[in-house]
């Protein structure tokens, strides 16, 4: 079995984006804001959307389900207030949870929170409640920067964070930790914002204590780890001089990286540094690159074919990193895969 921890919703009906239009406008114009009952998708537009796009990749190159969310980018955290955020991540979950239901060996959801810069995290819990408990949903995606590329949030380790936490913990779902689209013109959205988010929220996690007071507390850092893998050096260095313990006791109990790299050496580096215990396969298809390789005439997010290619990788190794892992960091994949 191969499990795709990291896939979007990135196809969805041109509607969706008409109706997010309107509301964005509606911040400044009332008049324009439309009703949540304007918004009518039928389950045959659904369809359309994934059956020439997710669905097909999947069929082709053998992935067997993927964890499935809203697109990370129109997560947006940083439009409106928190009003704003709760409708568009309610609206945007119930989509998901539909593609989910009509395709239930294929995809398996995973929520947007409604945050919103400087708003209490504690204001997502009942959405995260209602996304696992009604919609059988199996994590999150936390937004370490809501507002978009000015980092004015606490670091992920303060206890500012720690409601949320509470309810994952008490969920036992994990959260993937995702920026959402830059609204700073010096960070490209996917080229730099997401990789910068990886990071920065990696090293907060050496800088804390978190996984002392939850132990239990499962984080995945997409794309790789960002710049993490290739600076391992660095970041083992800055542990110890921090009288951190290593980091194979100090955060790699609790948190992951996934496959999101899109060349053979990113792949082979990251599976030298990385334990497999601690690798999610992932594609993050149809996502930040769509394009065809012309040095290998492959897609650049076909990651599986980069995985078979590492010779160092055992059986075993593998099964982990494409099915074994996954059931362990979403425990609530069991009976659904």
């Amino acid at each position: 079995m191969i499990i795709d921890c990291h896939g979007h919703y990135t196809t969805e009906p041109q509607k969706l984006h008409d109706w997010r239009k309107g509301q964005v406008a509606g911040i400044k114009d009332p008049a324009q804001k439309p009703a949540r009952s304007a918004l009518k998708i039928s389950d045959d537009e659904l369809r359309s959307s994934v059956e020439g796009a997710q669905l097909k990749i999947q069929r082709e190159r053998g992935t067997s389900c993927t964890i499935f969310s809203p697109r990370a980018s129109g997560m947006a955290h940083h439009i409106g207030d928190a009003g704003i955020s709760l409708e568009w991540s309610q609206i945007s979950n119930e989509l998901v949870h539909r593609v989910c239901g009509l395709y239930p060996e294929n995809f398996i959801g995973v929520c947007q929170l409604p945050q919103s810069p400087g708003v209490d995290p504690k204001s997502c819990v009942g959405e995260l409640e209602r996304c696992v408990k009604e919609f059988g949903f199996v994590g999150c995606n936390l937004n370490p920067d809501p507002s978009g590329g000015t980092w004015n949030s606490p670091p992920m380790t303060d206890k500012w964070w720690y409601p949320l936490y509470e309810k994952m913990v008490e969920l036992d779902v994990p959260a993937m930790i995702h920026v959402s689209a830059s609204c700073n013109p010096a960070f490209h959205t996917t080229g730099a914002h997401y990789i910068n988010g990886d990071t920065t929220a990696f090293m907060q996690l050496i800088q804390g204590d978190l996984f002392k007071d939850f132990p239990t507390l499962r984080l995945i850092v997409p794309h790789g780890g960002g710049a993490v893998p290739y600076h391992w050096g660095r970041y083992r260095g800055l542990a110890q001089d921090m009288k951190k313990p290593p980091l194979e006791e100090h955060v790699l109990k609790n948190v992951y990286f996934d496959t999101c790299v899109y060349h053979l050496p990113g792949i082979e580096l990251l599976t030298k540094v990385i334990p497999a215990d601690n690798i999610l396969f992932a594609s993050e298809m149809v996502g930040a690159v769509k394009g065809i390789d012309p040095r290998t005439g492959h897609h650049y997010d076909d990651t599986k074919r980069y995985i078979d290619q590492v010779s160092w990788l055992t059986a075993a190794d593998k099964k982990k990193i494409f099915e074994d892992n996954a059931k362990k960091v979403y425990p609530r994949l069991k009976g659904k895969v």
